[in-house]
């Protein structure tokens, strides 16, 4: 069963690869491959990140499958009406240098701009030096602003 509220079928890209909306069956995959990634914190519990987007735009939570391979990548994007978002971009290790990422964010951007949202923010830790210089080759800028944050439900 799909959680997707967007009704559309995926399309393939590249050799096999296909980019959809999330389903529930995937979440087990889909946490693995954040652990993969080292994308995983002890105070965000994925499963809880997982359910709370799923009641807010659900079709901006992307994954990437091959043949054979359920989930190889993942994007969760969200738009308040001011300004797009991007968590949780990650491919699996196996997979990298392979454009995967890429074509997860050209999908995101592609949907953002669909929403009529006119800029994506997102986070990468200051010592990610690699994350920092993926997001440049795709256009992406550090803008001259510092990410404050408060954690209001203790996961």
């Amino acid at each position: 069963m799909s959680s997707s509220a967007d009704g559309a079928s995926p399309a393939p890209l590249g050799v096999g690869l296909r980019i959809r909306s999330y389903d529930v069956a995937d979440e087990a995959a889909v946490v693995a491959l954040w652990r993969d990634c080292g994308l995983l914190r002890p105070w965000n519990d994925p499963h809880k990140d997982i359910a709370r987007k799923l009641t807010e735009q659900p079709e901006l939570f992307l994954v990437a499958d091959l043949p054979g391979r359920p989930v190889v990548g993942t994007a969760m994007a969200g738009y308040d009406g001011h300004r797009g978002w991007v968590y949780y971009l990650a491919v699996a290790p196996d997979q990298r240098r392979l454009a995967m990422g890429r074509q997860l964010m050209q999908a995101v951007e592609a949907r953002l701009l669909a929403l009529g949202c006119p800029k994506i923010n997102l986070m990468v830790r200051s010592d990610n030096q690699q994350v920092m210089d993926f997001y440049q080759r795709l256009g992406y800028a550090q803008d001259a602003s510092v990410s404050l944050g408060k954690r209001l439900i203790p996961d």
